[in-house]
């Protein structure tokens, strides 16, 4: 049975571990996904062509064999060590990136053209064209689909517990071999998964809201407080309403 010193000693740092190749893996995928999607709407093809090259590459390869070629097969060919962390958050990250590329591609593709003409009536360049016009109203586009591969990228850490980084997965397999039980402590993991996807959820929905509210599409509040803020609305109207026919 799991004790508390394993959960303490494995468990708790295992946490911190995937905590933190998430947050590492999704910066440097977002960096890459705003760079190559925005190289693949450029006007030049050769540089169409090159951010093609990475899309298709990066998208078509596993990201557990990058990871395994980082580790074992770099520092044969050019002499040079990666941690298994770093090596780990450079697989995911560039591998995300790739997806989320495409994303980033498809949603400035669907900024309606008038607005870019009037940014070249404005003499904007072309980055003060994506800086101020064509991002800001691509972003709430983009936020939804980042959603989903934030969640896959979250998932897909696990694949870290291969290259001997100590994620919350690595740490499970450990208590198992220690504990020998398997069913209570991979429906731990599995928990700990869908806790840590369903606050990135929340965190994300919260940003996608904020996103549409600063392009003049703000959502309708939803939920509890909000029903109750309705009601009590509604109870103040009924209340006029009241008030007025008495006066009568």
């Amino acid at each position: 049975m799991m004790t508390e010193g394993m959960f303490n000693n494995y468990f708790l740092p295992g946490i911190w571990i995937t905590i933190q190749v998430t947050l590492y893996s999704a910066a440097l995928a977002l960096v890459v996904a705003f760079a190559i999607g925005t190289l693949r709407t450029s006007r030049l093809w050769i540089v169409r062509f090159v951010a093609g090259v990475y899309f298709e590459v990066f998208r078509g390869m596993s990201s557990l064999v990058l990871m395994f070629w980082l580790v074992f097969s770099v520092p044969l060919l050019l002499q040079w060590q990666f941690a298994p962390m770093y090596a780990g958050v450079l697989a995911l990250g560039l591998t995300y990136g790739a997806y989320g590329s495409e994303v980033v591609r498809g949603a400035l593709a669907a900024v309606p053209e008038g607005q870019r003409e009037a940014g070249i009536a404005l003499s904007f360049t072309r980055m003060q064209r994506l800086r101020r016009i064509e991002i800001p109203q691509a972003w709430p586009e983009i936020v939804p689909p980042f959603n989903n591969l934030l969640i896959e990228l979250l998932k897909g850490t696990a694949l870290v517990s291969t290259i001997t980084v100590a994620d919350m997965t690595y740490a499970g397999n450990l208590v198992r071999l220690g504990s020998n039980e398997s069913a209570p402590i991979y429906t731990l993991l599995l928990v700990l998964y869908f806790a840590l996807a369903f606050v990135m959820t929340r965190g994300m929905r919260v940003l996608e809201r904020h996103a549409k509210a600063n392009v003049g599409r703000p959502e309708p509040r939803r939920g509890l407080l909000a029903k109750l803020s309705l009601r009590e609305s509604a109870g103040e109207g009924s209340g006029a309403l009241t008030t007025g026919g008495a006066a009568k």
